[in-house]
């Protein structure tokens, strides 16, 4: 049985909170409502599928641009779908830039939620099977040798497995062999294939890097 996606609200109105989900539950969502960044922080079962709806404007602690800043920071990322009751231009560009789905400004007709929902859905499923996809690439390069990795270096730098032996100090065979065996551990069978995983790895790379100096005191 398929999981319901989850939605979390973080609004202080009660009544809105109640209202929007029971929205939600009808169209087969499984809606949370919490008044304030503080009791979001408190639960965040972000390890299901889901998005949020904040509300920009929170009397009691944080804003909802706060918290959206500070799950970033923290590298949680959860789709999030703005809601305010007081709409301007600087506060909305703020939003887009974080990089919110949407922002949305009350009264909300029920259709222009689901929509914003749904579109906030689909980005969280891309973002956790390129996740996926990342740490299984990572995985498979991680279970190569450091001598197939030489000769991973090698190859796409695009060398002969001649100039490759050479370099190493083994015999050409060898090479071809940890060649083989290279590309078999990381399931690519040509060359044009292993240049491909190879840009993905430095992407993902280079995206970790920038995550770990963000995340560093």
């Amino acid at each position: 049985m398929t999981t319901k996606a989850q939605i979390h609200i973080v609004d202080d109105d009660a009544s809105l909170r109640t209202a929007l989900i029971r929205l939600l539950g009808a169209a087969g969502f499984d809606a949370v409502g919490y008044a304030s960044t503080g009791d979001y922080l408190l639960s965040r079962p972000e390890s299901r599928h889901g998005c949020l709806l904040l509300d920009v404007r929170l009397p009691a602690g944080p804003s909802g641009l706060d918290l959206h800043a500070a799950l970033r920071e923290l590298g949680a990322d959860l789709p999030v779908v703005f809601m305010t009751g007081h709409a301007d231009v600087p506060t909305c560009l703020r939003a887009m830039k974080a990089g919110a789905v949407d922002f949305l400004e009350k009264p909300i007709k029920a259709e222009t939620l689901l929509e914003a929902v749904r579109r906030a859905l689909a980005l969280d499923l891309q973002r956790r099977t390129e996740r996926t996809q990342e740490e299984s690439l990572s995985n498979r390069y991680g279970s190569l040798s450091p001598r197939e990795r030489q000769v991973f270096d090698g190859v796409i730098a695009g060398k002969l497995n001649k100039q490759i032996a050479d370099e190493l100090g083994v015999a050409e065979r060898t090479v071809k062999a940890q060649r083989a065996h290279m590309m078999e551990k990381l399931g690519v069978g040509s060359s044009a294939e292993l240049g491909r995983l190879a840009e993905r790895l430095m992407r993902i790379r280079d995206i970790r890097g920038l995550q770990s100096e963000a995340n560093s005191p």
